[in-house]
């Protein structure tokens, strides 16, 4: 207990990097919590979905955890921990599009397609930023490897698979939830890439002179909107499947 309270002490009050990394843990594991707790309320096929959210929130709770603890003793950052949180939970996030739309016939195919189309993606984007040489050569050809990845991603919950499987469901329930997944990855992905291109050599660095100093506080609130909001898109389609049969 001792021990805890003085990590929360340490949080500078003015520091809103810091402040996020805390109540981005305390966030996620609340969500992992509720994620777990509730898979007893929905119908059996949820279950599933349900628990890969909690998994995902779960994972980076700790993660988060870490990266506070590291950011908070050296200032700089976790750039090692947050992509081995990226490659654990987008993943995950892309087997919950499998999961919404296997009952019209989804594929295991298909969510191996979409695993391998995100560890591509973040793979990628590791290499290009952790090994930069403050070139942009590198900074673009990594970048533009790892967007491969995501456009696939993204094509197949817009226009794809995954959205021709959720329209001939019939099911208007999983199609809502399918739209609104696909608007997260296209509007809420979307920081990640910006990030991306504010570290030394990227494009947004040597055009328009932005810095890499702050983008943990928007990687940090983007994790949350995104990981959690995964989660509650899947907690409100199987709630409302199982209200749709009472």
């Amino acid at each position: 207990m001792s021990t805890l309270l003085s990590d929360i002490v340490s949080i500078p009050v003015d520091d809103p990097i810091a402040f996020t990394f805390f109540t981005g843990y305390m966030a996620m594991l609340a969500s992992a919590v509720f994620f777990f707790m509730e898979r007893s309320s929905v119908d059996g096929k949820w279950k599933l979905s349900l628990l890969v959210s909690g998994l995902i929130t779960g994972i980076a709770a700790v993660h988060y955890y870490y990266m506070r603890d590291y950011y908070l003793a050296t200032g700089q950052t976790p750039t090692a921990l947050r992509y081995i949180d990226w490659t654990l939970t987008v993943p995950l996030m892309c087997v919950e599009f499998y999961l919404l739309t296997k009952a019209a016939g989804a594929t295991v195919g298909l969510m191996w397609k979409l695993i391998l189309a995100a560890v591509l993606m973040l793979v990628a984007g590791y290499i290009g930023e952790a090994f930069t040489d403050g070139s942009t050569s590198h900074s673009v050809i990594w970048g533009v490897i790892s967007t491969v990845g995501y456009v696939y991603i993204l094509y197949t919950a817009w226009f794809g698979e995954v959205a021709q499987l959720a329209k001939n469901s019939g099911d208007a329930v999983v199609v809502r939830g399918v739209k609104i997944l696909a608007w997260f990855v296209l509007v809420g992905w979307a920081v990640y890439p910006i990030g991306y291109m504010c570290m030394p050599g990227g494009w947004l660095n040597t055009g328009l002179g932005w810095s890499s100093s702050n983008v943990d506080l928007f990687y940090n609130i983007a994790d949350a909107i995104n990981k959690i909001g995964f989660g509650l898109v899947v907690y409100s389609v199987a709630v409302s499947a199982k209200s749709s049969k009472a």
